[in-house]
């Protein structure tokens, strides 16, 4: 998928309030991963169902956390073109 980045003008949304809102999401995306981090897998909570199950959970969380990083970079990358575009 190709990058694309809102224009900033006069008619729009200002440069300040786009970056606004992509902080907000950076930083709801910050607090999802460190919620995901606490839930982390434990080996008391799987070892009933076998030794890989504590394995499948744990690719599974890392999986989620893969996924929640590239969001949080991605956004990242936008407030950059962002204030750039602004400048």
């Amino acid at each position: 998928m190709s990058e694309i980045t809102p224009t900033v003008h006069l008619n729009g949304t200002s440069r300040e309030s786009l970056l606004y809102q992509v902080q907000g999401a950076v930083g709801a995306l910050d607090r999802a991963t460190h919620a995901l981090a606490e839930a982390w897998p434990h080996g008391r909570d799987y070892y009933p169902q076998g030794p890989e199950a504590l394995k499948a959970a744990e690719a599974q969380f890392a999986e989620w956390s893969t996924q929640l990083r590239a969001v949080h970079d991605g956004l990242l990358a936008l407030a950059t073109r962002i204030w750039e575009a602004g400048r």
